[in-house]
């Protein structure tokens, strides 16, 4: 029986890439509307999975408390040379190792939450957000709509460019899905060239798309008063061709950890 992905893998591998393969795509595009979000809390914020600090650092230059927990130690190396704040976390998002009613505010961005490639996995996460939220907190979920819909290839060139150091790098991917379970893998190869040196980085990542509808339920059975469903940065009612689905939510009361037996 083939090995199933976990949803923290590849993280590591892809630290080094990561920020140059986002300059290219998202870009700070995001960045304006956490900012936004942080500088209306009056209390603690946590972000989620939160990498190499691409959000992090410029919401802690205005001020804003967050703390940033990711389980990629190569990625927080990053996080930690790009932030003076030293809120930084290494864990796992499942299992929040923070007192109870800790923050304010809880962001996830840009996919974190799909990371996750269970109801299990899910689940867990959701119930410790609740414990380290503060009755009438915030959480905000980003999610990524398109992914569930991109074709499967192989070993398409999707990205090239110069990179620091004097480095040339080429993406080269490949896309599987698995329709039943909603899960979407990339294996990705990034070759670097330097000169007439070429070495090449293989890994995967994983991510499971849930529709808008079962992530607002899934909230909702935990105590969450879903505010807003956005379609953009700019503020835009959420369709379903927006362009990216964020879910505002407050906290009613207090954690309540409810398992996802009913259904979507």
């Amino acid at each position: 029986m083939a090995k199933k992905n976990e949803g923290w893998e590849g993280w590591d591998d892809y630290a080094p890439f990561y920020d140059w393969e986002n300059a290219r795509t998202l870009g700070r595009r995001d960045v304006a509307f956490w900012r936004r979000l942080a500088q209306r809390q009056t209390g603690p914020i946590l972000e989620l999975g939160c990498g190499t600090g691409r959000i992090l650092a410029p919401l802690a230059r205005t001020g804003a408390r967050i703390v940033g927990i990711d389980r990629s130690g190569p990625m927080l190396a990053r996080a930690a040379r790009r932030t003076r704040t030293g809120a930084l976390v290494r864990g796992d998002i499942r299992r929040l190792p923070f007192a109870a009613a800790t923050f304010s505010a809880v962001f996830a961005p840009y996919g974190v939450l799909q990371s996750l490639l269970s109801d299990r996995d899910l689940s867990a996460t959701l119930d410790s957000v609740t414990t380290v939220l503060r009755p009438g907190g915030l959480f905000a979920i980003d999610l990524v709509p398109d992914v569930p819909e991109w074709r499967e290839y192989r070993n398409r060139t999707q990205l090239q460019g110069p990179a620091a150091g004097g480095a040339h790098l080429t993406l080269i991917e490949s896309v599987k899905q698995d329709r039943r379970r909603r899960v979407t893998t990339f294996e990705q190869r990034y070759v670097v060239r330097r000169g007439r040196e070429a070495r090449e980085h293989r890994f995967e990542l994983a991510f499971r798309t849930l529709p808008v509808r079962q992530m607002t339920n899934r909230l909702e059975r935990r105590g969450f008063t879903i505010d807003r469903i956005l379609g953009d940065y700019r503020g835009r009612p959420w369709d379903e061709r927006a362009d990216v689905w964020i879910i505002i939510s407050h906290l009613r009361r207090g954690p309540t950890p409810t398992p996802d037996t009913l259904g979507p």
